[in-house]
This record gives C-alpha cells, sequence and structure tokens, in this order.
C-alpha cells in the first residue's frame, strides 16, 4: 500500500526532492539571506564533507525477504514518531518564511515528528509553545548565571519538556560568506539591500513587509530572558555575548534546575558524550552544526559509531548533511537512534511555507519507504553494520 501524503499544491508539485526545494529559495529569497541559509564557514570544508560522507558507504540490499509491512515509526524518550527523523533548529525561520517557527512547530506537529526552537528565533518561544505544545527548545547559553537562569526559567514555565544546549558554539563562526553576500544581525538598511528586495517580491511583500504590517518590526526574542536587538537597524548592535565561559559545571546547574530532558546538542568527540552523560545528559545530538562553526571539524557521520559505542545508554541522535532517505538510514546503521535536517526545512518553508513542509516531510517519508523495501526490512531496527560496506575513505 503507498504511503499516506498530503496533497500536493500545484506550485509545489515541480519540487522532487529537497535539493530541489533548496534551488526554488534560491531564486525566492534575498541573497543575503539565501547566504545566511545555506552558507558555512570560512571555506566550506566541513560543510561540503557533511554531504559527500554520506556516499562513502554503500547498501548491502538483501531480497525475496518479503517487505509488504513496512514501517518507519520509531520510539524516541518513550513518544512513538511516525518517523525517524525530526526538524533542527532553525535560526531567525521567520525572516525567511512568514511565521516561520509557527510553519514549522505546526507542519512537525501534524505529521507526529519533533521539532526543536531555535534560541535565535523572531517569534516569542511562548507563542510557539502554544501551538505545539511537545516542541522542544535549543538555547544558546553563556557562563553567566545572571543570564542562564531567567533563560532556563522562563523556558520551563511556558512548558517545553526538552531542553536542547547546544555546546558547539563558544563564539560565532567565521561566516565570510555572510559579509559578502551583505547578510548581518541586524540587518543594515542599504541601496543593495533595496534592491535584493526589489528583486524578490515574493519575499519583500508576502514575508518582510507583511510580518511587520500584522505583528511590527521582528526582534531576538529568545536568546535571553528579555527581548533582544530588532532584525533591521541601522545602529542597533545585537548583543553577542561571548559563551567562551560556558562550561561542564555550569551545565551541571542546568541539569539540576531543569525538570525535563536536557539533550546536548554539537558533541563531535566521544570523550564529551561520556561526559555530558555522566552529568546527567538525557541524549546526545552527534553535530558540527551543519559546517557553520569550526570549518575542518569533523563530519558527524565519521564519529557516529564511536559515540554510540561510548553513550549506551542514552539515545545518540545525529544531524548535519541529510538530504535524503538513504542518507537517514545510513546514519540509522551506523548507530543512530534518530536524525535531524535544518537546512532543507528552512527552504521548504521559504518557498511553500506549512504546506512546503508537509511536501519536505513526505518527500522524505516516501523516500525512506522505498528504501527499505529496497533494502529488504520491514523495520528500522533491522538496519546495522551489515547493512553497509565502506568503499573509500576511512
Amino acid at each position: 500500500m503507498p504511503i499516506a501524503t498530503a496533497p500536493v499544491p500545484p506550485r509545489l508539485r515541480h519540487i522532487l526532492s529537497l535539493d530541489d526545494f533548496e534551488q526554488a529559495a534560491r531564486s525566492h529569497l534575498p541573497r543575503p539571506v539565501f547566504a545566511y541559509v545555506s552558507g558555512g564557514v570560512e571555506d566550506n570544508v566541513s560543510r561540503e564533507d557533511n554531504r559527500a560522507v554520506f556516499d562513502e558507504w554503500q547498501f548491502i540490499p538483501r531480497v525475496l525477504r518479503g517487505v509488504a509491512k513496512r514501517a518507519q515509526a520509531t520510539t524516541l524518550f518513550g513518544h512513538e514518531y511516525a518517523a525517524p527523523f525530526g526538524i533542527a533548529p532553525i535560526g531567525i525561520a521567520a525572516l525567511y518564511a512568514y511565521r516561520g517557527d509557527l510553519v514549522l512547530a505546526k507542519a512537525a506537529r501534524e505529521a507526529d515528528i519533533p521539532f526543536a526552537m531555535s534560541g535565535s528565533s523572531l517569534i516569542r518561544l511562548e507563542e510557539v509553545a502554544l501551538a505545539s505544545p511537545d516542541a522542544w527548545f535549543q538555547a544558546y547559553l553563556t557562563g553567566d548565571e545572571a543570564r542562564f537562569v531567567p533563560l532556563v526559567e522562563r523556558i520551563a514555565a511556558a512548558g517545553y519538556r526538552t531542553l536542547v544546549v547546544t555546546v558547539d558554539v563558544p563564539m560565532s563562526g567565521n561566516r565570510e560568506n555572510n559579509v559578502r553576500a551583505g547578510f548581518s544581525t541586524p540587518l543594515r538598511p542599504s541601496l543593495r539591500m533595496a534592491w535584493d528586495g526589489l528583486v524578490r517580491p515574493r519575499w519583500t511583500f508576502g514575508t518582510f513587509l507583511r510580518t511587520i504590517a500584522q505583528y511590527g518590526m521582528p526582534h531576538f526574542e529568545n536568546n535571553f530572558a528579555t527581548r533582544g536587538a530588532p532584525i533591521l537597524s541601522p545602529s542597533v548592535l545585537r548583543d553577542f555575548s561571548d559563551r567562551g565561559d560556558l562550561d561542564w559545571n555550569h551545565f551541571s546547574k542546568i541539569r539540576a534546575m531543569w525538570k525535563g530532558r536536557v539533550v546536548v546538542k554539537g558533541i563531535l568527540a566521544a570523550e564529551d558524550a561520556r561526559i555530558a552523560v555522566d552529568r546527567g545528559a538525557d541524549g546526545i545530538i552527534v553535530s558540527n552544526h551543519g559546517g557553520r562553526q569550526l570549518d575542518g571539524s569533523i563530519s558527524p557521520l565519521r564519529v557516529l559509531p564511536e559515540i554510540v559505542e561510548a553513550c549506551p545508554s542514552v539515545p545518540v541522535m545525529f544531524d548535519s548533511g541529510i538530504r535524503r532517505g538513504t542518507h537517514i538510514l545510513k546514519a540509522l546503521a551506523l548507530g543512530a537512534k534518530f536524525v535531524f535536517l535544518g537546512r532543507s526545512f528552512g527552504y521548504a518553508a521559504s518557498v511553500g511555507g506549512e504546506a512546503g513542509v508537509r511536501h519536505a516531510i513526505d518527500i522524505l517519508r516516501v523516500e525512506i519507504d522505498r528504501d527499505m523495501a529496497m533494502m529488504g526490512i520491514n523495520r528500522l531496527d533491522e538496519l546495522g553494520a551489515a547493512s553497509l560496506r565502506r568503499v573509500r575513505g576511512g
């Protein structure tokens, strides 16, 4: 029986893959905004390898195994989700998609997959929690207790039960591509920016001006317990507080005050994963921030098996570089319990709103279903090291 999918609006029927969404977003978004979403840092070495590493592994399919009862539902933290993937935190989503965080949260809730809201967001976290009570919240925390304690208390008061602590941003990455494309936070009004808006009228009128007309100038709402800088200003500076003072002792204090689940995102070393679990982490997300922090940092897929082996007591999750159902199956075969995608869902939201995100989710679900049949499996837990062969690299 074919997997059930949502109706696809006519304007999205040419979108057949997640990469198609990227190309559509390139045409839809102003150049500075697209550069923010798509870019890595410096020479994009890590961003590119995050994709390339998947090609180093090839499948060993089994045949004549009776695959008519395929199911991709996956249990994570006691909840059975409809698919083994979720929406990763995506910064300033409401800049490139109208009400972006809400669009992502609602689409994820409808599809029964997890959604993690980014701390670098332009819609108040309380509003998203009302629309999606099961959403996770991802926070960028400093080691200053006067700042992180009120923020954690605010997140808890809003009703979030899963806190994602991102640990790979002691300071901002060297995003030269943003500077070259004219992107900054806040954005600075200029003739170049005005031209970028004029030649992208669907975004200008459908996202940016529509947001201002309905809700006023967007601000960074959730980096701290209080409101931050506006997204557009000729003079205001965003508070990029150095997070280099955050350490494991601060993490232990956060763990002690947070009553729900704590997931640590941005782990690449097995030693750090073990420390996180020893200090109370309920889960690990192996990630190099999509290649947006330290250029040359190892691709998460290369270290995934050793981190899984080091942390058998908690779910080890994965993000960075996934664009296909086959990528998801490879990550699961190498030990990931669950995977997350960010950029692709951001592109989908910008191009098609909630319908675009639903279509992106369905593309992946259908790909996974087809891939499972080709692999000769009915359940995702049938995947393992024997399902793959490394053909190069290593």
